[in-house]
């Protein structure tokens, strides 16, 4: 349209150019008119130029017939009585903010989003079948649909504790199937729960839980490492023992058998020193007390 106007502009000038200068009108109102006809020119002569930004492609639109052809980034030559659409395929994500039913058939509220991206190659079939506003038509609604078909097999501490990312995992999976034959790749994990909102006397249940879960699993590895340092402890007791033992020879016994047999024989207690009537031949000491 605008390339439309501006030739018609630069056609209307250049026709009072000529008729001024026919009827020898004054200079200025012909220059004046030359300059808006070069004016126009120049603007439907920039009407077959544009440019597609980084991270997007454009679709040609000609009184709405769809090119077929792609235009890359960067300036482009087109049809000027056409409409270039420019349509970003970089990776998007699109928050959501939903009430989903639970298993137990309670309604959460769920805040989530998914990441996806235009498939370069089929970008002018979504502009054609669905439209520039694919996100909010296509994506937004397919993601509400498959969320809420899904969460209704999962109990509400599923979606509350670990398991929530199972559950994104399986979202994720289906809502590929349905968007990749249509030209959106879902990223990969690209669904993701930020925040999940429970019923008060539910959420407090549940939170009571795993603190007496956590408390069991606390008490349980204090009982553990108990168990562990009476082993290591026990095993270092068998050890030295076994090393004692190993060191204790008949040589070594007898010789501490005289040893003690001389000492308590220079005690001042009174004693019978009954010589070779011992085990092994060390004597036997009778004392009185």
């Amino acid at each position: 349209m605008l390339f439309l106007l501006s030739l018609t502009g630069s056609l209307v000038g250049a026709w009072l150019w000529f008729s001024l200068r026919r009827s020898h009108a004054g200079t200025h109102t012909r220059r004046a008119a030359g300059l808006a006809a070069l004016a126009f020119l120049v603007l439907a002569a920039l009407q077959t130029f544009t440019i597609v930004p980084a991270g997007a492609v454009g679709i040609l639109d000609v009184f709405g017939n769809v090119s077929l052809l792609t235009l890359k980034s960067g300036p482009q030559l087109v049809n000027p009585m056409g409409r270039v659409v420019k349509m970003s395929i970089q990776t998007q994500e699109l928050p959501v903010v939903m009430e989903v039913p639970s298993k137990e058939g309670l309604t959460l509220k769920l805040e989530a989003s998914v990441q996806f991206h235009l498939d370069i190659d089929r970008a002018y079939e979504i502009y054609k079948t669905v439209g520039d506003d694919y996100v909010a038509v296509l994506v937004d609604q397919q993601f509400r649909s498959v969320t809420s078909s899904t969460t209704p097999a999962y109990d509400a501490t599923a979606l509350y504790t670990s398991q929530r990312a199972q559950v994104a995992k399986v979202i994720t999976d289906r809502l590929r199937g349905i968007l990749t034959p249509r030209g959106i790749i879902v990223e990969d994990d690209g669904v993701r729960f930020h925040k999940l909102t429970l019923p008060q006397r539910l959420a407090a249940a549940i939170e009571e839980r795993l603190g007496a879960e956590l408390d069991s699993q606390r008490a349980l590895e204090k009982a553990r490492e108990e168990a562990e340092r009476r082993r290591i402890e026990a095993q270092g007791t068998a050890d030295s023992q076994r090393i004692v033992a190993q060191g204790l020879t008949p040589e070594l016994l007898k010789l501490k058998g005289i040893e003690a047999t001389l000492k308590l024989a220079e005690s001042a207690n009174a004693k019978v020193i009954v010589v070779g009537s011992g085990k092994d031949g060390l004597p036997l000491i009778l004392g009185n007390q």
